[in-house]
């Protein structure tokens, strides 16, 4: 049963998961072998139709392919050339500001603000809606990832 501990939970859960990856860019094969585990386990490809809409993309913003999310992480596909591997920065943290969690029956849907840490310790902050999905094991995974920008932002 999903509960918003769950979820807040899992949020944490995918922000520790985008900082790990960043921690292996002078190892790219493991870096890429630990994302595709990541998304295996935190995103519903393969059980679940997926949406997902990442911060920095504009030439291809709708991701509904495993290899598309994984292209925006680390930027290993020329099917995406404007990808530059968002988990890769790499972040030293990430934390929520959770506006908002809804629960129905097997799905959550929550939104609000992230902030991710780069090592010169400035935060990006990004708006970011999410639905998480529980599938027939128990096991939560993202089914909808939308994240963009605030409104005005110049960097």
């Amino acid at each position: 049963m999903i509960t918003k501990e769950k979820i807040t939970d899992f949020l944490n859960e995918w922000g520790d998961s985008i900082i790990e990856i960043g921690k292996l860019n002078d190892k790219s094969d493991e870096q890429r072998k630990l994302t595709v585990e990541i998304l295996k386990k935190l995103y519903g490809y393969g059980e679940f139709e997926v949406l997902f809409t990442p911060t920095k993309a504009s030439q291809k913003p709708f991701r509904p392919t495993f290899e598309g999310a994984l292209s925006y992480f680390v930027a290993d596909s020329p099917d995406f050339p404007e990808d530059h591997g968002f988990a890769k920065n790499p972040w030293t943290k990430v934390r929520f500001d959770i506006k908002g969690i809804q629960i129905y029956d097997n799905v959550a849907i929550t939104m609000g603000h992230y902030f991710f840490t780069d090592l010169d310790n400035v935060e990006l902050k990004a708006e970011y809606s999410f639905a998480i999905a529980e599938n027939k094991n128990g096991e939560l995974k993202i089914v909808l990832h939308h994240s963009s920008l605030p409104f005005g932002y110049k960097g």
